[in-house]
């Protein structure tokens, strides 16, 4: 029977090798098909580069049906056709064929454009590519290609590329094609590719009436096979005729009873809460409230628009394409928008395309604010019908979320007012929230914790907080905490002697860290840089020390040979003719690195000196993995660096090996940490492994723990990692599968086991607050959140009158002075300072560039749009790094870090700025012009000499 399949198949692909031909784009078909040798690939690759995209087409398709097939092959080419953007061929090799009439039109719409396109490739192609990727006419990878060639050979060639990829859509692609020609203001080309009010291409078509007496496929199909064409699907691959026509669609969404219970408000149209445990299904109720409330609203004869709002880039792509699209694109459409998408300067005219908007909510209270301070039309509440709040819990005080709720709730109170004068009210859109835990924001008695979640209730003019504890519905896992014996380090101590400090906390701890810190930023204040050296590597001994107590010795050792190595880097210069001063502190720290170093580096050998929590670790992962069938869990780790070298060491390890453990890595994408971040992508693809089973062990940060779809778990392991009950209750929540367990493994000053017990004690306190508010009268709880959020309409306004006055209060630039953290020695003025693209501050004194000395950047280059940054700088008296040099649109600027300096404000020295944000002062722009003129005279003046 499979031997039947397979002749069918290469059958059906021959007799439409003609179509596939014209509508498959080889290059990216290639990247999805992993059936074909690689050798072929390549030899199909030099054919596109040799002799274009339609020979390489024909060798593509021969590759395919040559003999033997591996299983499944017919399949894989579907989903590769669709996975590169070219679903209308793979429509026609699934017998999804247009009517005739259809196809005729489309062939003379192909046509059309060839025709016209000397004068098509006059369009604008950055406008045009735009709005075709947001209407679906052309993918990402089209997008990005059109783009690139735009920038590299010019408006024309990037216009050829755009239209020969836009002719591969499914039919209706051109009368898209001709609106956004309208849109983009190409008023001549609209007309010239009939472009008029009330005119229907299937009437324009002259091929249609010849084609009409031809023969269609089916009948073709069904002398040649015999069968009718709905029924080829069930030969292909097993299916039934039900499913070969389409199926039911996924839209039918079936929920369980108590997901069923917790939406029923919402399907009533209240504003509530749903709170339900991780794993517990919240976003398919999500889903499908929404279907039922665009469903509701076409009936009722009106549009709805709906907006699912994420607080984390990865977020957006994930609830997109596993639970938004696949249930509701037979119906409605979707689209996605995030911080590192093109759509997102688009996004008015996505909100007005598209029946649901998925989208970072920093992208919503962007554009809310626009259509506020009239900059351009952006997009009012008022637009929406329905906003979904993932992760609630974090609409409270100065979050996004609570941004966009407060334009919410002045808008909800001012329409009071409005109904009382007799007036239109502004129609607010219905609003949704999701959590796995609202928590208890600290608090130490029920009361506090009811007031807690009363509070992020009002902020979301929730009606009601709808629950389901865990325990009712999914099966605790077991839970252990492991705990560890005190190990010391004592190199610190010499150090503390030298500088004459007195530590308030033990070496390792959360406390002392502060302390250090505290210590450095004194030191740098006072100018003492005996102090202020001796307690920026103390930090780095504590940072080490903390390793030793995580992962292994040499993790630690390396981490700490790294940073002496970075220092002895910075007193030093790659020409040596700057001398570059060692203080006597400087020196004795080196030296006592120096003095320790083969001590330390025995110690990384001796197995004796590994800490008892990994070695519990050990055990542990062991243990789960040997007694289970089929092991799958994470353990959650504090930092970046640790979880980086956990994983080495899982992989080196060759006693996981053993037992078939294979271990990845995923840490979270932000920039604030030294340790290189994670991109989404890398994020996405170590979350696929993981769900394919190619990883069963994932060593993560926090990032794992709220919101990311990672499939169920059997164990779930914190290692030396405790933050509040809202992470414990989603840690806990990805242990999903039967006879899960949960484990908690202490490590040295770490305070786990203390924190997991006080956490476990918050989260029965939390379901008694949740339980005590669902018990409140109605009257009493509407009372309580009118209370709440006047409250916080309040306490806006101050903040508002707050920040207002300190703008006011902004010091002049001429009162700002910086000093280098390093040797104290005088830097620059705020005179000095210019700010680029409201972001970047440089000085580009003359006097300025006679203090630093510049060093390459060898671990990142970055080239952004118009600027680009290759290296950095330091001071040429102690090494002290500044900051960066910046290239922008080819003038060379060094670009300040104010975490680098002591800055003095009005005769008042503070040492404690991290961010430019935090310094009460304007600077002036960059004057571009006046400062390249200054350039250029100066090059005529060395010329003239």
């Amino acid at each position: 029977m499979a031997a039947d399949n397979d002749e069918t198949c290469e059958l059906l692909i021959e007799y439409f090798t003609p179509r596939l031909r014209e509508y498959i784009a080889v290059e990216r078909v290639l990247d999805h098909i992993h059936f074909i040798e690689a050798e072929q690939k390549e030899q199909i690759a030099q054919k596109l580069r040799a002799e274009g995209n339609n020979l390489a087409a024909d060798l593509l398709i021969s590759a395919v049906i040559k003999k033997p097939h591996t299983p499944g092959w017919f399949r894989a080419f579907v989903d590769a056709l669709r996975h590169s953007g070219c679903e209308y061929a793979a429509d026609y090799i699934q017998v999804k064929l247009p009517e005739p009439e259809v196809e005729a039109e489309n062939d003379y719409c192909v046509r059309l454009v060839e025709i016209l396109s000397p004068s098509l490739v006059d369009i604008n192609t950055n406008d045009v590519c735009l709005l075709c990727f947001s209407e679906g006419l052309l993918t990402q990878n089209d997008s990005e290609i059109i783009t690139a060639e735009t920038n590299n050979r010019g408006n024309m060639n990037g216009a050829r590329e755009l239209l020969k990829r836009i002719v591969r859509g499914r039919p209706g692609w051109f009368s898209q094609f001709v609106e956004i020609l309208r849109k983009t203001e190409h008023q001549f080309l609209y007309q010239l590719t009939g472009g008029r009010k009330n005119i229907s291409w299937s009437c324009r078509c002259p091929v249609v009436s010849q084609r009409q007496n031809e023969c269609p496929w089916n009948v073709l199909y069904v002398e040649h096979f015999f069968v009718q064409p709905e029924l080829l699907f069930c030969i292909i691959d097993g299916a039934n005729p039900e499913a070969a026509s389409g199926g039911p669609e996924k839209a039918d969404i079936s929920l369980r009873d108590y997901q069923v219970d917790v939406a029923k408000p919402a399907l009533e149209g209240e504003n509530i809460i749903i709170c339900l445990p991780t794993g517990s299904g919240k976003t398919r109720v999500a889903v499908y409230i929404t279907k039922k409330h665009l469903d509701g609203r076409r009936a009722e004869g009106q549009s709805g628009k709906v907006v699912v709002l994420v607080n984390k880039v990865p977020l957006v792509e994930q609830h997109y394409s596993t639970e938004f699209l696949p249930f509701l694109k037979h119906a409605y459409k979707v689209e996605r928008v995030s911080g590192d998408c093109q759509l997102k300067i688009s996004f008015t005219e996505i909100v007005k395309h598209n029946d649901v908007i998925i989208c970072t909510a920093q992208i919503l209270e962007n554009f809310l604010e626009r259509a506020c301070s009239g900059e351009d039309e952006g997009v009012k509440l008022s637009d929406l019908t329905l906003i979904i709040i993932d992760e609630c819990h974090h609409t409270q005080k100065e979050g996004v979320y609570n941004h966009i709720m407060m334009r919410y709730l002045k808008q909800k109170h001012k329409n009071k007012r409005l109904k009382k004068e007799q007036k239109e009210p502004v129609p607010l859109p219905q609003i949704l929230g999701l959590t796995a835990s609202p928590g208890v924001g600290g608090a130490t008695k029920t009361e506090k914790a009811v007031d807690h979640i009363l509070q992020i209730c009002a902020n979301l003019d929730a009606s009601n907080i709808m629950t389901r504890r865990l325990r009712e519905h999914k099966k605790e896992p077991r839970k252990t905490t492991v705990t560890v014996e005190d190990r010391k380090m004592k190199i610190m101590n010499a150090i503390h002697n030298h500088a004459q400090l007195i530590p308030t906390s033990d070496l390792g701890s959360q406390n002392y860290e502060q302390w250090v810190v505290q210590t450095e930023r004194k030191a740098a204040k006072e100018e003492d840089q005996k102090v202020r050296v001796c307690a920026e590597h103390l930090r780095q001994y504590n940072e080490g020390l903390n390793l030793s107590n995580t992962i292994r010795m040499c993790d630690a050792f390396n981490f700490l040979n790294k940073f002496y190595m970075e220092e002895l880097k910075k007193k030093t210069t790659t020409d040596q003719e700057q001398i570059i001063k060692i203080t006597e502190s400087e020196r004795f720290l080196f030296n006592l690195f120096k003095d320790n170093k083969q001590e330390l580096q025995k110690l990384t050998e001796n197995p004796a000196y590994e800490n008892d929590s990994l070695s519990k670790l050990r055990t542990k992962i062991l243990q789960e993995f040997s007694t289970r069938t089929e092991a799958r869990g994470i353990v959650f780790i504090k930092t970046r660096r640790s979880a980086i070298a956990l994983s080495q060491w899982v992989q080196e390890n060759t006693k996981f090996a053993d037992i078939g453990v294979k271990a990845s890595h995923v840490i979270g994408g932000g920039d604030q940490s030294v340790v290189k971040p994670m991109t989404s992508a890398e994020q996405k693809d170590v979350l696929t492994k993981f769900h394919n089973g190619d990883i069963n062990l994932l060593i993560a940060t926090t990032v794992a723990e709220e919101g990311l779809d990672i499939p169920a778990c059997n164990f779930v392991i914190r290692y030396g990692v405790a933050t509040n009950e809202i992470a414990m209750i989603q840690a806990e929540g990805r242990g999903r599968a039967e006879d899960s367990s949960y484990t908690v493994v202490e490590v040295k000053n770490s305070g786990v086991a203390e924190k997991e017990f006080v956490n476990e004690y918050r989260k029965d306190m939390m379901y008694k607050a949740i339980d005590k508010i669902r018990t409140l009268k109605q009257e009493d709880y509407d009372k309580k959140i009118t209370e709440f959020q006047y409250q916080a309409i309040m306490e806006e306004k101050v903040r508002n009158k707050k920040k207002k006055q300190e703008v006011i209060k902004n010091e002049s630039p001429s009162k700002v002075k910086f000093r280098c953290r390093g040797c104290a020695t005088h830097v620059c003025t705020g005179d000095d300072i210019q700010i680029i693209e409201d972001m970047h501050r440089v000085n580009v004194t003359a006097q300025f560039s006679k203090r630093f000395i510049r060093r390459e950047n060898t671990s990142r280059k970055e080239q952004l749009l118009d600027y680009e940054v290759n290296g950095f700088i330091a001071c040429k008296d102690c090494g002290q790094k500044w900051g960066s040099i910046m290239s922008y649109r080819g003038v060379e600027c060094p670009c300040l870090d104010v975490k680098n300096f002591v800055v003095t404000v009005s005769d008042k020295t503070i040492s404690k700025f991290t961010k430019w944000s935090e310094l009460p002062v304007k600077f002036p722009a960059f004057d571009y012009a006046e400062h390249a003129r200054q350039m250029v005279e100066s090059s005529d003046d060395d010329e003239t000499e």
